[in-house]
């Protein structure tokens, strides 16, 4: 089994960094260094290493910056990574997926996995189980 988690506006409060839309439109990454985690992450990091040692992989699916240049999307995904570093430092994802904007997630959907993911028609068209991240510490919990 794996669990899968989308970044922007489920772990990552892109929407919450001032004029991130602007930013992104032009060109600029700094709103994805600059969110603040949604979550409490040492209770995330804590349950995230729990449920790897029963087996269960993690994993990352998130979309770059709708309509960015292939320039662009390769900043967003180092800075994505980067955000992963320093806010997730103990936990080593399995998989980090960090895709053109609007890339079908599903196709990464094996096994009944379950997504966490902020977009009702992305857990809509996923094939294994998906929720809204007000679910992520029930369901880790659940399987910790």
């Amino acid at each position: 089994m794996k669990i899968f988690f989308d970044m922007d506006g489920t772990i990552a409060d892109l929407y919450g960094v001032e004029n991130w839309l602007p930013k992104l439109r032009a060109s600029d990454s700094s709103p994805y260094t600059e969110a603040k985690p949604m979550l409490h992450f040492s209770t995330l990091a804590r349950l995230l290493n729990k449920v790897q040692k029963n087996g269960i992989e993690i994993g990352i699916i998130s979309w770059t910056s709708m309509g960015g240049s292939a320039t662009y999307n390769q900043e967003v995904s180092e800075a994505k990574r980067k955000w992963l570093k320093k806010h997730l430092p103990s936990v080593r994802f399995d998989e980090i997926h960090i895709v053109p904007y609007g890339y079908p997630k599903e196709l990464f959907a094996v096994n009944c996995d379950i997504l966490f993911d902020d977009s009702e028609s992305v857990r809509n068209e996923w094939s294994g189980q998906a929720y809204t991240p007000e679910y992520i510490f029930e369901i880790l919990k659940a399987l910790s």
